[in-house]
């Protein structure tokens, strides 16, 4: 087994960025959602309220992001804010600080999802923590949904597709890392895995929202699937039966990816890095 993908997100739903090596932080690989969009109160915004963010492009430049959408051309985005504006958002149930993008960034934005955003860094000093059912200690993540890194198989992928009429490609499930030479599923049952020098423990398979059902490259939804093929066979109650109720997770939550923490921060993986599961 070894890893086919690496992909960040800078910004939290937009358009993803392959990258041929990346730097493990506590929080997730290096940049990989830092940044993220908000309403004004500071509640997170996403492709299940706005598909379009799937196409916004981001590109990541020596202490600038560099963001472009059709129709609004480029801006250019320091890493962090230069007013240092401090406030509350919320990603799901978790409340954090983030400093605040304010004037010519946030207006971009806005102007591109047509309606009024703010776009926000979270920094060092800010700490959101792991779900407490798997913090073992002072664990923290950015402002992905739940945990630092998301990984698929390609087996599972293959698994899925040969049941759809017509095959989605992976980006539809904007996993952190992908993995070759597996067989379906197999990343389901890995507690400890090592990347190279890094190491990962396993949480929890992924719940899958209707972001599945969005196409990456128009940032349409595009009908049903996967998610009704999915749930013909992938439901929590069907694959973890006996304990979907320890994991938090919904009976009906439909179950792709897993989730992974990281235990060895500064470490570097690179595409081509056999995986070993540890246990």
């Amino acid at each position: 087994m070894k890893i086919s993908e690496i992909n960040i997100y800078p910004i939290k739903s937009l358009k993803g960025i392959s990258v041929k090596s990346a730097l493990v932080e506590e929080r997730g690989l290096q940049f990989d959602r830092r940044w993220m969009l908000t309403d004004r109160e500071g509640m997170f915004l996403t492709q299940r309220e706005f598909p379009k963010m799937a196409t916004i492009a981001v590109a990541v430049e020596s202490g600038q992001l560099k963001v472009e959408s059709d129709g609004h051309g480029v801006m250019n985005v320091p890493f962090e804010p230069d007013m240092g504006e401090r406030g509350r958002v919320t990603v799901w149930n978790s409340v954090c600080e983030a400093e605040i993008y304010n004037g010519q960034v946030s207006e971009w934005f806005s102007d591109v999802l047509g309606t009024n955003c703010q776009l926000v860094y979270m920094p060092e000093t800010s700490r959101r923590g792991v779900n407490p059912r798997f913090n073992l200690g002072d664990e923290v993540v950015s402002f992905a949904d739940g945990y630092p890194l998301m990984v698929i198989g390609e087996g599972s992928l293959a698994d899925l597709n040969s049941r759809l009429e017509e095959p989605l490609p992976m980006n539809r499930f904007r996993p952190n890392l992908v993995v070759s030479d597996i067989e379906a599923f197999a990343e389901d049952n890995w507690q400890k895995i090592r990347i190279g020098e890094a190491e990962f423990r396993s949480t929890k398979s992924c719940e899958r929202c209707v972001i599945t059902t969005v196409e990456q490259s128009s940032g349409e939804f595009a009908g049903k699937e996967p998610l009704k093929t999915l749930a013909t066979y992938r439901m929590a109650k069907d694959i973890v039966p006996d304990r979907y109720e320890a994991l938090g997770v919904g009976a009906n939550a439909v179950l792709f990816g897993q989730n992974l923490i990281t235990e060895t921060p500064g470490a570097t993986i690179n595409v081509g890095d056999e995986i070993v599961v540890l246990n």
